[in-house]
């Protein structure tokens, strides 16, 4: 088993939202294969409904046949060194076959400019990655064998990370080995950056109710769309005003440093009827320093002076509740000895650029910086292509992360 030949099994596993079990049984048969000591866990509901970040229901959290697994090496005396855990996960989100231009979950090797690519569903989000951090723990392992240091290399691949981080979350919560964890770096696409701080989110539903009427006398109806259209507005003026007075080092280069995004909107049920209700789902960014309860206040505040001034509104006050997963912001000081040990080993493998930076999208990270382990992250790929039809990566970009997180890993240990 190679490096190129993982990531494609990998990626021929579609692991879509529940769907990761048979990925899972594989990927912890072939890290026993390869020599790792082998973990394997599955959330509790019970204990996710108590986690801000999830629904309080547990009914609403789908963690049945969703494991997470993680294989260990230890090297020379392990208690007496560093635990560092490399994570990636193994579920990713859905593909739609129509906007491809070939099978989501067959690898197809190509080109672009000259350099070898590699085009599917997870190629960036994040299978490749996730490949590349097994086998440069096994890099960093046999290196730090030879050099006679001491410690442990985990590598994880774990489940739901696009519903709010269901096996990271567990694992942070509930320690599934029988030591403890120095730090750790996820793998996400980062353009090989070294990423120390990541937003949050905080996802509402608005719901306006309006009067139905005939199109003909439209006028006797009560219109949601005008309604809604003030609400945006008032949104996207706040976001304006929230970019303006963002302060935060890591955030200045972002044209939006913390993106309110009305990704679903359904309004109205027949083209010659004024529409009279509107359901609209709106996700809105969380900077590191704030919380997702003080965000939330902000927008909860702007809407009710919205309300406020308009008589129908009044008297048919909006829903605006919260739905699916919220997402705490995190941040790891510059200073902790996992970022220091990256940015060496990027310049060792020949990365200049070391600076740390932002990133405006939340990740796993967020649940092991509230367990107190430092967090960094650190990937090849881009964040562009994450999500998007034909996921591209850059074959050279996993290698160079192979290269670079084997270099951390083991002066890590050292």
């Amino acid at each position: 088993m190679d490096l190129r030949t993982l990531t494609e099994r990998l990626i021929a596993f579609d692991t879509t939202q529940g769907q990761e079990a048979d990925a899972a049984a594989w990927f912890r048969a072939q890290l026993d294969d390869l020599g790792f000591e082998t973990y394997q866990w599955e959330a509790d509901p019970e204990e996710l409904a108590k986690h801000s970040s999830f629904p309080d229901d547990p009914a609403e959290i789908q963690t049945e046949n969703r494991p997470s697994v993680a294989g260990v090496l230890e090297v020379g005396d392990p208690d007496a060194g560093e635990t560092l855990v490399l994570n990636g996960h193994l579920d990713v989100v859905p593909a739609d076959d129509d906007a491809w231009t070939s099978p989501p979950f067959e690898p197809v090797w190509g080109e672009e400019d000259g350099a070898e690519t590699l085009t599917a569903r997870g190629a960036v989000d994040m299978k490749a990655p996730l490949a590349a951090c097994v086998f440069a723990a096994l890099d960093a392992a046999e290196r730090a064998e030879e050099n006679g240091h001491d410690g442990r290399i985990v590598v994880e691949g774990v489940a739901g990370e696009e519903e709010g981080g269901i096996g990271a979350a567990a694992a942070a919560l509930s320690n599934p080995y029988p030591f403890e964890r120095d730090a750790a770096l996820i793998a996400e696409p980062t353009d090989l950056r070294a990423v120390t701080a990541t937003e949050g989110t905080v996802m509402k539903r608005l719901q306006l109710q309006g009067r139905a009427a005939h199109a003909a006398s439209r006028w006797a109806g009560e219109d949601v769309l005008p309604h809604f259209e003030r609400i945006r507005a008032a949104f996207l003026e706040l976001e304006a005003e929230r970019t303006d007075a963002t302060t935060h080092p890591l955030y200045q280069e972002f044209p939006v440093t913390a993106p309110v995004c009305f990704g679903k909107v359904n309004a109205g049920n027949w083209a010659s009827s004024v529409p009279s209700s509107l359901t609209a789902e709106i996700r809105i960014g969380v900077l590191p320093g704030e919380s997702v309860d003080e965000v939330e206040a902000v927008y909860e505040d702007a809407l009710q002076a919205i309300v406020d001034g308009e008589e129908w509104l009044s008297e048919h006050p909006p829903g605006f509740d919260r739905f699916n997963i919220q997402f705490e912001p995190a941040e790891t000081d510059a200073e902790e000895r996992v970022v220091q040990e990256l940015r060496a080993a990027m310049l060792e493998t020949g990365i200049d650029d070391t600076a740390p930076r932002g990133a405006t999208y939340g990740a796993d990270s967020r649940h092991y910086v509230a367990a107190g382990i430092p967090t960094v992250l650190f990937g090849p790929g881009t964040i562009e292509q994450a999500h998007f039809p034909d996921e591209t990566i850059q074959w050279a970009d996993v290698e160079q992360a192979r290269e670079t997180i084997t270099e951390t890993a083991a002066r890590f240990l050292a």
